[in-house]
């Protein structure tokens, strides 16, 4: 019964009596080999109760009685000792997020943030905490000061044990992530947690959300959040100092030493992996490094500015972004101040649209691995004639993905842009891209998120189908939007696709697509008003006859 209840808990107490040493050892001779022996695999909380009745003539500490135990069982998560009765060292202060038992170390998440609270601390930046910057450090952890002779033996320990821990400077950071594995060995787990907590990090060893600007969560679905010049300018200053030899090519590792204080590294899995042009030697060039920056800032802002504290971005977290204006006004405004557009990029299976994003980020077509069933995203920087650079964000929205798409009303809230791709010598696939775009331009009317739309007629190398070139003129014409752009990614050329596509998502007002049902809607509204316009006058001819005819009526009787 025990051992049915044991494998199905969720964790497991083992208590002892603070008062009673004895007790203790039924937890080491019985119950922690028998949770080994039932291969019980969840955490492990070792608590020492009755705090308040042990005799302070015989004070024991917790690491001396622990130390042994956990060394044998390595499984043990943490341990504790309170008191119930003066609600004495209640709070759990877990070792699961912060130490490996197995291995004995820390654990890489908490070592990464050690390591960014030891740079914090860090003023001089020389590598080292002196005598100064560990007092302040210690102030604003635990609101005391170290005295000169605690530090000599806080710095006689480190050296003993790990020689390079110390230096003529003071203490590395080596030696600053071995006092802390020294801690948590010892079972004072409460002192890395205190650290950490000081430093605004949660029980993930993540950022609390309450460090994050609130207004990250505050935004209409068609608002979209940029970087600041002044994150800009903070982002060029790190890719100068990590770019070690100045070639404008942030190497694999130079990347992972950026993002060395973060949690993990927020670019090695989708959508943000191959999402970005690659230099020859598989880095970042400035251009692709804040074009990542841009597309992580527009799909997980939060994420984002996170990750910008992380890296040591030294401001308010707010001024490192903004929130643009809603499309909805920049249409009616007829202008848009965006910096960075989302294009979304529809199309039936086998139309090129992957092979066009591929080209987007600088892939040769020979390079191109064929279509893909998964939806995904490429960012790059587009040049505009007499103008800054803009950050243009494509997603390939599957053929299967159209769909689920349509099923949400805010599904075009975030698109600047919409793009449909087909094969022009293939008519199935230009009868498919002209049905989604009646289905884009159908939902957007029905929802208010209209968007620009641009049909893209790929494979201009292959011979088109008949009557192509008249069919797919009338049929934009009749929507109201320009003719396709004729492109072969095989051949390289793109007919200035991107900057065309940019300069149609600037002009949110223009290029959106009307079905036949959009446009009898608008006639019958026009109607209306003009009905009501016309009744609108008449009623005031009304009001004005009667006035008048009452000032003349009032007359003649005065004149009578």
């Amino acid at each position: 019964m025990v051992a049915e209840e044991l494998r199905n808990a969720d964790a497991v107490v083992l208590t002892y009596d603070c008062d009673r040493p004895e007790t203790l050892e039924g937890l080491s001779t019985y119950w922690l080999p028998e949770l080994r022996r039932l291969e019980v695999k969840v955490p492990i909380i070792v608590a020492g109760c009755k705090l308040d009745l042990r005799d302070d003539n015989n004070p024991v500490s917790l690491e001396q009685v622990m130390s042994p135990i956990m060394h044998q069982f390595r499984e043990i998560e943490t341990c504790i000792e309170c008191s119930a009765l003066k609600q004495l060292q209640t709070v759990l202060h877990p070792t699961g997020p912060l130490f490996d038992q197995e291995s004995q170390s820390l654990k890489p998440r908490c070592v990464r943030a050690l390591k960014r609270i030891f740079i914090l601390c860090d003023h001089d930046r020389d590598g080292a905490l002196s005598e100064a910057e560990l007092n302040d450090f210690q102030v604003k952890c635990f609101h005391a000061p170290l005295q000169p002779s605690e530090i000599d033996g806080v710095k006689r320990v480190v050296q003993e044990k790990l020689p390079e821990g110390v230096n003529e400077r003071g203490l590395t950071v080596t030696g600053f992530l071995f006092l802390h594995a020294l801690f948590i060995e010892k079972g004072r787990l409460e002192t890395t947690w205190t650290v950490l907590r000081k430093f605004g990090y949660n029980n993930d060893i993540r950022l609390a959300d309450e460090l994050l600007p609130p207004s990250l969560f505050k935004r209409a679905p068609d608002q979209s959040v940029e970087l600041t010049d002044v994150a800009i300018d903070f982002l060029k200053g790190m890719y100068v100092l990590f770019d070690d030899d100045g070639d404008n090519n942030l190497r694999p590792q130079e990347i992972e030493d950026l993002f060395s204080t973060a949690p993990e590294s927020p670019w090695t899995e989708a959508p943000y992996v191959d999402a970005a042009e690659k230099t020859a030697l598989g880095g970042l060039s400035f251009d692709a490094f804040l074009s990542l920056w841009s597309l992580m800032t527009l799909l997980e802002p939060a994420r984002s500015v996170e990750h910008l504290i992380y890296i040591g971005f030294p401001g308010d977290p707010s001024s490192a972004i903004r929130l643009t204006r809603r499309r909805r006004l920049d249409r009616k405004k007829q202008q848009c101040e965006r910096k960075v557009f989302q294009c979304f990029v529809f199309g039936p299976n086998n139309a090129g649209k992957s092979a066009l994003l591929n080209c987007f980020l600088g892939r040769s077509y020979a390079d191109n691995l064929g279509s893909t069933a998964d939806e995904r995203y490429a960012v790059n920087m587009v040049d505009e004639s007499g103008s800054a650079k803009k950050t243009l964000v494509m997603r390939e929205i599957p053929e299967g993905g159209a769909q689920g798409l349509f099923s949400s009303k805010e599904s075009l809230a975030a698109c600047d842009i919409a793009v449909f791709v087909y094969d022009s010598s293939d008519e199935s696939s230009w009868k498919r891209a002209t049905e989604l775009l009646v289905e884009v331009a159908t939902h957007g009317e029905a929802t208010g998120y209209e968007v620009p739309c641009l049909m893209v007629s790929a494979k201009d190398d292959l011979d088109s189908f008949p009557i192509s070139i008249q069919e797919s003129t009338r049929v934009t014409q009749d929507m109201g939007i320009e003719p396709p752009v004729s492109i072969s990614s095989k051949l390289g050329d793109f007919n200035n696709l991107f900057r065309k596509i940019l300069t149609a998502a600037q002009h949110p007002h223009l290029s959106i697509p009307e079905t036949e049902a959009g446009k009898s809607r608008k006639h019958y509204n026009r109607l209306i008003n003009r009905s009501l316009m016309a009744v609108s006058i008449g009623a005031a001819a009304v009001v004005v006859g009667l006035a008048a005819y009452r000032v003349y009526a009032a007359r003649k009787s005065a004149s009578a």
